[in-house]
């Protein structure tokens, strides 16, 4: 993304080294920092020019951004405890107050914090001498070939110190690649630290035979040490469209979530619990059911033995009967002197 507050310099020449490609760098000293400027804290700053109402961006790039920005907001710890941080898309960087801004499509800047009055020109923009550092990581979203992302910014962005240097270019208008990344080394050059692998017919990405599915599960992942906080590049819906998206993932290579996707997973997680709290209370009444169907079992066979054994005893007690009744029978006999035949 262009914008009419960024300084660009025509004639500058970006210098890096990129050990991947097979090609010497011309040799020019870029380690020299620019000599920053610290104005006192009452030096009036109306002059600066934090914003101006031009930059005109695409939908894709409005969504990549938001998705770059808001769930650090929502999901992320931050770098370690206690460690605050700063991410914005399409707000100035001031590392002078006698240059104009540079605008980063998104920046992540750490152990920082926004000024209380967002309106004074002090917390407009990122103010370097301000907060007392560049931001760490910077991404560029290509929309055409006019941005400068592989000349002018990055010179610009090794100049001021930034660490991370990362372009997305979803159409590969100024690179092979749709996502590159580079590293600031000590002598003030951006050396390419990787590249995501070609995009190829209908737009899929094969990288060692292995293609971004619509799962989102890449495992193409890059680690930034310096922010605790990674990169991967993700296939799946986001607001309704189903296309290959940067997100920040942990070390697992599992995305951060937005807020939207963070309430979504508690929802889900909501009604699994649910799920298995009724699937529990199902299994406790099925439980409680066979044990009462056992126990009316146990007591129907009881009952039945009762039975039985009520049976025999009417059977005793009616053989008994019957015995006593021959008894009497014979004796009544023999009084009237007959001997029966037994």
């Amino acid at each position: 993304m262009t914008s009419t507050i960024t300084a660009v310099k025509e004639t500058q020449r970006v210098i890096f080294l990129d050990p991947l490609d097979d090609v010497s760098a011309p040799q020019q000293d870029m380690s020299a920092k620019p000599e920053i400027f610290l104005p006192p804290l009452s030096w009036q700053l109306d002059h600066l020019i934090t914003e101006d109402d031009t930059p005109v961006d695409n939908f894709f790039s409005e969504k990549q951004q938001r998705l770059l920005t808001e769930p650090l907001y929502s999901s992320w710890t931050g770098p370690g405890e206690n460690r605050s941080f700063l991410v914005a898309a399409n707000v100035g960087v001031f590392y002078s107050p006698y240059e104009p801004a540079i605008v980063p499509d998104v920046f992540l800047s750490l152990d920082v914090q926004m000024a209380e009055d967002w309106w004074e020109t002090r917390g407009r923009s990122y103010l370097i001498w301000e907060h007392g550092k560049p931001p760490e990581v910077v991404i560029e979203i290509v929309s055409n070939t006019k941005g400068y992302e592989t000349s002018t910014k990055m010179y610009d962005y090794a100049k001021i110190g930034v660490i991370y240097y990362v372009i997305l270019d979803p159409k590969c208008q100024v690179q092979s690649s749709l996502l590159t990344l580079y590293k600031l080394s000590p002598t003030g050059r951006y050396v390419k630290i990787k590249s995501s692998p070609e995009i190829k017919k209908k737009g899929k990405m094969i990288a060692h035979q292995q293609t971004i599915e619509s799962n989102g599960k890449s495992k193409l992942a890059w680690w930034l040490d310096e922010v605790n906080l990674g990169l991967t590049l993700w296939k799946n819906l986001h607001e309704g469209y189903e296309k290959i998206w940067l997100r920040w993932c942990d070390q697992n290579g599992e995305v951060i979530p937005s807020g939207i996707e963070r309430a979504k997973q508690e929802r889900r997680r909501t009604e699994q619990e649910r799920r298995r709290t009724e699937q529990e209370r199902q299994r406790a009444e099925q439980e409680r059911q066979e044990k009462e169907s056992a126990l009316q079992r146990a007591a129907q066979e009881q009952h039945e033995k009762e039975i039985a054994w009520q049976r025999v005893e009417q059977e005793h007690q009616h053989a008994e009967q019957e015995h006593q009744r021959n008894e009497r029978l014979i004796a009544q006999l023999q009084a009237l002197g007959i001997t029966p035949q037994l």
